[in-house]
């Protein structure tokens, strides 16, 4: 039962989300019983029980909408109560804003302002209970996988290294190393794990969930016959690269090699993966063109306003897209025109004086970047993806970057995984840090993710969040 309980941060979040539609339908039922609690029968405004269950439906939808986009589902989300109040607030504003002008182009969708107001009450509450709940268990040793790793070497030290701080072992124990043959032990003796058992016995006795193999020498290094025995009594075993995949939304490249990558499942190239993607991108940028034309337009006269007539109002700079093709992209001009005179790319730092102060305001807004829907019409870009570099600079980190060029297997984006996770960089070093989940985005990459990036990019646009 115990084991039941400990399970992987996917099936508690899918559990999470679970309650939350769960508890959202109960709070609407709620309000309509007690908005209409004198009627003879509370429910009679609402006798249709299909048109019920749909505006329910819709109901849930907009809030889970709106608590997505705020990154409420992100698994490693790590916020105060004071965060997750704000968070948990401006989400409910979003959906009930959403909600508003649905039932105003959907008429039949309305539920009425008193169950309106009561539900998003009730839902608020409940929902807020609901993360408390979870986060408190999320604490209790009970409801920790118990992690075991096998290796005490270089590889093995990396997880206390990456994964050094509480937030980033939320939904694990970890019990300790066990040296192998051919390691040179680098982790702390007080870590070490003298087995007094044959592995599986021991693991066993201790209740382990998962044993991640982690030693330095994968050649003779693995008692593969035990770990059998293991995965036989049900015992996950886990390679430490997949591990660190599924704990940190990022690929560790000093934990990977090319037949890891090789082997591993993801990197969906099928015709269907790609049609969805296509479609995707087409249905966004239309209607994304539709509603933020006005802004465009004031963005181009703003930029007029500040530089006078004659400068342009466009930038045009080539990058590089899918399979290593050189493509122009468009965006708005927000440094001045001047800004590399003398022919040598630069990177742009966060508070670069080569800005203008309308685009410091464009490229905080990311207004800047609407230009881009031209890009991803003409299949140049994609909405979702890793973001497009300069041919200079991808030529230079390719060389100094193990599997830099991998990026390039899918379109870059507007948007992407690395953006959300991983604020503004200007260095070799922030090239590698957002390669690591560039990485994890075109080995994972489906149509829901690319949705779930889109939702929670409104996150980064309201907080001002990387760049």
């Amino acid at each position: 039962m115990t084991r039941l309980l400990r399970q992987h941060s996917a099936r508690w979040r899918a559990w999470l989300i679970i309650g939350e539609v769960g508890l959202c339908l109960a709070a609407l039922y709620l309000a309509i019983y007690l908005r209409y609690i004198g009627a003879d029968s509370p429910f009679q405004a609402y006798a249709n029980r299909d048109a019920t269950l749909v505006r329910a439906g819709v109901f849930v939808l907009a809030i889970q909408l709106g608590i997505t986009a705020l990154g409420l589902h992100q698994a490693q989300l790590r916020e105060g109560w004071f965060g997750l109040l704000a968070r948990m607030a401006i989400g409910f504003l979003m959906g009930w804003v959403l909600l508003v002008v649905l039932y105003y182009l959907v008429p039949s969708l309305h539920i009425g302002r008193g169950v309106l107001s009561l539900a998003m009450m009730l839902a608020f509450l409940a929902l807020l209970a609901l993360r408390w709940l979870v986060g408190r268990a999320a604490n209790v040793e009970l409801f920790k996988r118990r992690v075991l790793v096998l290796g005490a070497g270089h590889r093995a030290a990396v997880i206390l290294d990456k994964l050094r701080r509480r937030s980033d072992r939320y939904g694990f124990l970890l019990l300790g190393f066990v040296a192998q043959p051919g390691d040179a032990v680098e982790v702390p003796a007080a870590q070490l794990i003298e087995l007094d058992l044959p592995l599986p016995g021991w693991a066993k006795r201790e209740q382990v969930d998962e044993i991640v193999a982690a030693v330095d020498d994968r050649r003779g290094g693995l008692p593969m016959d035990a770990l059998l025995a293991c995965r036989q009594i049900g015992i996950d075993v886990t390679e430490i690269g997949t591990f660190f995949e599924r704990e940190s939304g990022r690929l560790q490249l000093s934990q990977i090699n090319p037949s890891w990558l090789v082997f591993a499942d993801g990197f969906d190239a099928s015709p269907s993966r790609h049609l969805s993607k296509r479609l995707l991108d087409l249905a966004v940028a239309g209607v994304l063109l539709l509603l933020v034309w006005p802004l465009m337009l004031l963005t181009a006269l703003a930029i007029r306003l500040e530089s006078g007539s004659g400068q342009p109002l466009l930038y045009r700079q080539m990058r590089v897209g899918e399979h290593g093709r050189n493509f122009q992209l468009y965006k708005f001009r927000s440094m001045r025109t001047d800004a590399e005179r003398d022919g040598v790319p630069r990177w742009a730092s966060e508070n670069d004086d080569r800005i203008t102060r309308v685009g410091r305001f464009i490229r905080k807004t990311r207004l800047d970047e609407l230009p881009q829907l031209w890009n991803i019409l003409r299949s140049e870009m994609s909405f979702v993806g890793p973001r497009p570099e300069r041919p200079e600079f991808v030529l230079d980190l390719s060389r100094q970057i193990r599997y830099y060029g991998l990026r390039h297997a899918v379109k870059p984006g507007l948007a992407g995984w690395a953006q959300l996770r991983y604020p503004y960089g200007a260095s070799v070093h922030d090239a590698e840090e957002k390669l690591k989940y560039d990485l994890f985005y075109v080995k994972n990459h489906n149509l829901l993710f690319d949705i779930l990036i889109l939702i929670q990019t409104v996150e980064v646009v309201l907080f001002g969040r990387g760049r």
